[in-house]
């Protein structure tokens, strides 16, 4: 059968894309100001886009509101150059990538969106850009500065692709020569993409660009004026931006789980000192409190261990299909990325192609629950990680019994750590306060004068593993088990909550048993 592609043709030439219909209202936006930045020489430049006077819908009908009705912020005004960019088919794609990935395969109401997260978070930072002009007019900060937040903010989650975070793990192994790729890198060339295609060249220049890639990455280097807009959208000082308190909050709705915080306080509470934005003293229990909901949300939700099970399925979809669709060479074109969408599980579903029935019966095993199994976790403490980073699936099958071997493609090893968004680090003790005494003095709260309760460590580290073949979940919880034991100097233990009991007619497994009990594991210390 002749090599078939998912973008349709298997030349590089892009198809043209339909033009989206720009969606109207009554309010008019105004026109954008211009403002200067400096570029730092050592940050990667972007090439230039070409410049083009308005043309077509542009020249004719300038950018106008809208008011939308979210589900968490209710009903939100989007000035007409957010809807302008909305209503592009490159920003309309995010309709068709879950905000969860396959975690909506474990929970129903998981099926939320990149589209509705990327509002929320534009909105809201034009909400706190709004709240800090008009509470300290003396930073200057101009309709301009708000524009590239809120672009930021709306199209900071572009360049994600199919089932969101699970794409990214896949490409890495999939594409070593691009170890360039991540989703905020790739956002920044679907806007360029998105600028192109719509001729939306008149509202962004060259400058606009880079800032704009710089406030969806968090990099402060360079820029002298209104540093304190980098700590909005992506915040490298401390993890407090809109991003977290959208997806926090949509995610926790969808779920219909409750959280302790209310973001809208901290945003309420919050002012501009030394170029930083500050949060009120009365507010620190509310930022652990934040930071504890992510904790939360990781542990019972995003690792679940049935989510990741597919996800690694739907991974190994996309490896056999890889030779014939081509999927992991979209990545180097946007037109061709932006045909990437969570419609690909489908795509690969419905097909009929022979070349595909592999991927095709992985997708059906998913479609009827027989999915790879979680066989065992063992939770590691931070400061013993860096003994268990370097393990693989053959050293684990060496202890796997001879009547029963395992072979290094049976199991799955999945390294993960939970923490407070800044590793091993506290959040908090990066974050500045001021009083209700003082609004022009900004310090530092240590966490034993918040609370005697808070948390010693900010971080956890996981070792699991699957197997996906189900029959083989025994041996490779006890092959694991064994390897565990056999580690020296280092003594941690899966939970009793995981073991698997063991059938009285079943083989007896023993460290004396195992044909290299007695070998040192590889990579352990000594």
């Amino acid at each position: 059968m002749a090599e078939s592609s998912f973008f349709g043709q298997k030349s590089d030439d892009a198809v043209p894309l339909p033009v989206a219909p720009l969606m109207c209202s009554a309010t008019a936006a105004p026109e954008p100001t211009t403002t200067s930045y400096d570029a730092s020489p050592s940050r990667v430049v972007l090439s230039p886009i070409p410049r083009r006077a308005k043309t077509g819908r542009q020249a004719n009908r300038p950018p106008r509101s809208k008011v939308v009705n979210d589900s968490v912020h209710g009903h939100i005004e989007l000035p007409g150059y957010l809807v302008e960019i909305i209503d592009t088919p490159q920003f309309q794609r995010l309709r068709d990538l879950k905000q969860l990935g396959t975690t909506y395969f474990v929970f129903p109401g998981a099926s939320h969106n990149r589209h509705e997260h990327c509002i929320g978070v534009a909105y809201l930072a034009g909400e706190f850009m709004d709240h800090l002009r008009h509470r300290q007019p003396d930073l200057g900060i101009t309709a301009h500065d708000v524009q590239m937040v809120q672009v930021a903010g709306l199209c900071h989650d572009l360049g994600h692709g199919p089932f969101s975070h699970a794409f990214e793990g896949w490409i890495s192994e999939m594409r070593p020569d691009r170890p360039d790729y991540e989703h905020e890198e790739m956002s920044i060339e679907m806007l360029r993409y998105l600028i192109e295609d719509n001729e939306l060249y008149y509202q962004y220049t060259e400058e606009d660009i880079q800032l704009i890639s710089d406030l969806i990455h968090g990099h402060v280097k360079g820029h002298t004026k209104n540093r304190f807009m980098f700590d909005i959208v992506s915040n490298s000082r401390n993890s407090i931006d809109v991003d977290k308190f959208d997806y926090l909050a949509r995610d926790s709705y969808n779920l219909g789980m409750k959280y302790s915080y209310d973001f809208r306080r901290l945003m309420r509470h919050s002012r501009v000192i030394n170029d930083e934005i500050c949060f009120h003293s009365k507010n620190a229990f509310d930022i652990y409190e934040m930071f504890h909901t992510r904790y939360s949300l990781w542990k019972q939700v995003y690792s679940h261990h049935v989510g990741k099970a597919i996800e690694y399925m739907i991974s190994d979809a996309y490896t056999l299909a890889d030779p014939y669709l081509h999927i992991s060479k979209c990545i180097d074109s946007p037109a061709k990325y932006m045909r990437m969408t969570d419609y690909i599980f489908k795509q690969i579903e419905l097909s009929e192609s022979k070349e595909l029935k592999p991927a095709r019966d992985l997708i059906g095993r998913i479609r009827s629950r027989r999915l790879y199994k979680f066989a065992d976790e063992v939770l590691v403490p931070a400061q013993q990680w860096s003994h268990f980073t370097g393990v693989t699936e053959s050293q684990i099958c060496e202890y796997s019994p001879p009547a029963y071997p395992l072979q290094a493609s049976d199991i799955i090893l999945h390294k993960f750590k939970i923490n407070y968004a800044m590793q091993d680090r506290n959040p908090v003790d990066s974050v500045h306060f001021f009083s209700r005494f003082d609004a022009e003095e900004s310090f530092l709260i240590p966490r034993g004068k918040i609370s005697l309760l808070v948390p010693e460590n900010f971080m956890e580290c996981y070792l699991r593993i699957f197997v996906r073949d189900p029959k083989k979940v025994k041996t490779a919880q006890r092959a694991f088990r064994l390897w565990l034991d056999a580690i020296p100097l280092v003594k941690v233990s899966p939970s009793r909550a995981t073991r698997i009991p063991t059938p009285a007619t079943s083989p007896s497994i023993s460290p004396s048993a195992s044909p290299r009990s007695a070998k040192p594991v590889a990579g352990a210390p000594v």
